[in-house]
């Protein structure tokens, strides 16, 4: 089935694992939020960061989704576009490329699998996804 921007709106438990090429690996868990805001829904997504071997800290995100799925960054630039269906896309930060794959199988639960590659990026990062309400 095909995910349409009103399929994300609301408050979800979000966590996350953060594996890097080398260093410190991470986690993150917390909550997501999607709310209505300028012909779309406002991303904000807070929690808590915790990288091995230091304190952890608190961590937040912010992005606009508009209508086709476009996701942008708080400043307005494109970042990616959320295949409907689930599967990859991409976005270039020079140098470094971002791949991503949505997976919409357990809906309504979700998986965001980035991997990031590139002279100054390289890790894995796995979100999973799930509405707060659901069991």
């Amino acid at each position: 089935m095909l995910r349409v921007l009103d399929d994300f709106e609301g408050r979800w438990r979000i966590q996350r694992h953060i594996l890097p090429n080398s260093g410190a690996r991470g986690s993150f868990e917390g909550e997501a939020e999607w709310r209505p805001s300028k012909g779309g829904l406002a991303y904000i997504e807070t929690g808590t960061l915790t990288l091995s071997g230091a304190v952890p800290m608190q961590a937040e995100r912010r992005y606009h989704w508009a209508s086709d799925l476009s996701v942008y960054f708080q400043d307005g630039r494109f970042f990616h576009t959320v295949p409907a269906g689930g599967g990859e896309t991409r976005h270039w930060c020079d140098p470094d490329l971002y791949t991503v794959n949505y997976d919409f199988t357990d809906w309504p639960g979700f998986t965001v699998r980035w991997h990031v590659r590139g002279p100054r990026k390289a890790y894995t990062m796995c979100s999973f996804l799930k509405p707060l309400d659901a069991p």
